[in-house]
């Protein structure tokens, strides 16, 4: 049973998506109106009547979402053109939209979105209108969404699926089996000439862990008698969010080759200085030490050269989910007030300022996260290795575009989830389980299928 406490915490501005609400919100409105709490038996004429009237209604609020979403796009392109032509930052250009002003953290939308199409998709899966008691709620409007970017990315616009690893192509902590429904999925993709990039925050150095994780597919697409070889050389593995990239080669035993970071680095991450990257990471080591001290928490620092975290200092020990927030919490404010330069860093062998000229100046980008059972920080972030990927698989040194792109994944929530940061990339679908990603992979190759009949 939900207690108070898990509501009131759920109610946490860092464990909202803002636009979701807004939306779940108009929502609320018809419902409250339309609803027929009566509970009679037999009475399905009057049923039946409030489910059309909220059906209209419904779909009427999600065509004008979508409308003002085209009228955000219109403005974001507009914004960004003045930026370009002027100097100016774009998020500092005149004329904000409607949307804009109203969820102030709407944004960016790289395709619009059939939002009213998708409503009606989704009613006659979940029957959202018949329902009673039960308001349309956030995984309602989530999947929505969901159906409305699947629509937006067919007819030949998808080139790149990148995918998150854990609870989205499979269980938290487990490995791709290969008889996990989601590998013919995957397949599939491929058949159909779309790039697959795995960006997974496992921040492993060598292609034998990757293909313990991932064998499944790997193998699945060693095997495949109906992939050609330049359709399994569009397989990439992006670990550690943005810093270990491993291309598909069958020669290898594990499937897996590593590339040198100069051949795939783009040329803002070339600018990433190693005394930065050490200084950021020793000032979030700190951070982490802090945090294990204060709250006594059954941890144990790991330090790679890429990332820091805490693991559990047993195994079979959990550290409390809330404890792990504040961690992330904690560790993302003191990294932020060290890239602005309110406190100097901690006297650690090679230890540095965060800032400095150039790229340097906004600081190294990192991504602190709660993994479920660990904290980890990274250096980059989802957005970064999307972007890697859009890179690699671009034609002629053109990379594949936002509007050509779609990353799924688990973690959208605006702090301590890996995959928020890939919103500013390319578009997005969020699911909450395998399961999810499974519907969503299914949804999407019958709308292709449609498209192309």
């Amino acid at each position: 049973m939900t207690t108070r406490y898990r509501v009131e915490y759920a109610l946490k501005t860092h464990r909202r998506d803002q636009f979701i609400e807004w939306i779940k919100g108009l929502l609320a409105v018809p419902f409250v109106l339309y609803s027929q709490p009566t509970g009679v038996p037999g009475d399905d004429a009057s049923v039946a009547v409030m489910a059309e009237e909220a059906h209209r209604r419904y779909a009427e609020i999600m065509r004008d979402v979508e409308m003002m979403i085209d009228d955000h796009i219109v403005r974001q392109r507009q914004n960004q053109s003045q930026g370009q032509d002027t100097g100016i930052p774009s998020h500092l250009t005149p004329l904000p939209s409607k949307l804009g002003m109203l969820v102030p953290t709407a944004g960016p939308f790289f395709t619009r979105l059939p939002l009213e199409a998708a409503f009606k998709y989704q009613d006659r899966k979940r029957y959202m209108s018949s329902r009673r008691y039960v308001a349309p709620s956030f995984n309602d409007v989530r999947l929505i969404l969901n159906s409305a970017q699947t629509m937006a990315v067919t007819g030949g616009a998808l080139q790149l699926a990148t995918f998150d690893g854990d609870v989205t192509l499979y269980d938290d902590g487990e490995s791709l089996e290969p008889s996990s429904p989601v590998i013919p999925r995957l397949l599939d993709l491929l058949r159909k000439n779309i790039k697959i990039g795995i960006v997974t925050a496992a921040g492993y150095t060598t292609a034998d862990q990757y293909y313990g994780r991932l064998h499944g597919l790997l193998d699945a697409v060693a095997t495949s008698p109906d992939l050609d070889e330049a359709q399994k050389q569009s397989l990439v593995i992006m670990g550690g969010e943005a810093n270990y990239l491993f291309a598909y080669e069958p020669s290898s035993p594990h499937r897996l080759a590593p590339v040198p970071r100069t051949e795939w680095l783009t040329p803002e991450m070339a600018s990433w200085s190693e005394a930065e990257i050490t200084a950021l990471l020793d000032v979030a080591e700190s951070a982490l030490r802090d945090c294990v001290r204060t709250m006594h928490l059954p941890a144990t620092i790991v330090r790679k050269d890429r990332a820091v975290g805490i693991i559990p200092s047993e195994p079979g020990l959990r550290i409390a989910r809330e404890s792990l927030e504040e961690t992330v919490l904690v560790v993302q404010r003191i990294l932020e007030l060290s890239h602005l330069g309110y406190f100097p860093q901690p006297n650690l062998p090679g230890a540095g300022r965060l800032g400095g000229g150039g790229a340097g100046r906004k600081g190294i980008p990192f991504c602190a996260f709660n993994g479920g059972r660990d904290v980890f920080v990274d250096i980059g972030d989802k957005s970064w290795g999307v972007a890697v990927c859009q890179q690699w698989f671009g034609r002629q040194g053109v990379a594949i575009r936002g509007e050509n792109t779609l990353h799924v994944g688990d973690q959208f929530l605006s702090a301590g989830s890996n995959d928020f940061k890939a919103r500013s990339v390319g578009t997005t679908a969020w699911i909450a389980s395998p399961a999810e990603t499974v519907e969503l992979l299914d949804e999407l190759a019958d709308l292709m299928q449609k498209k192309l009949s």
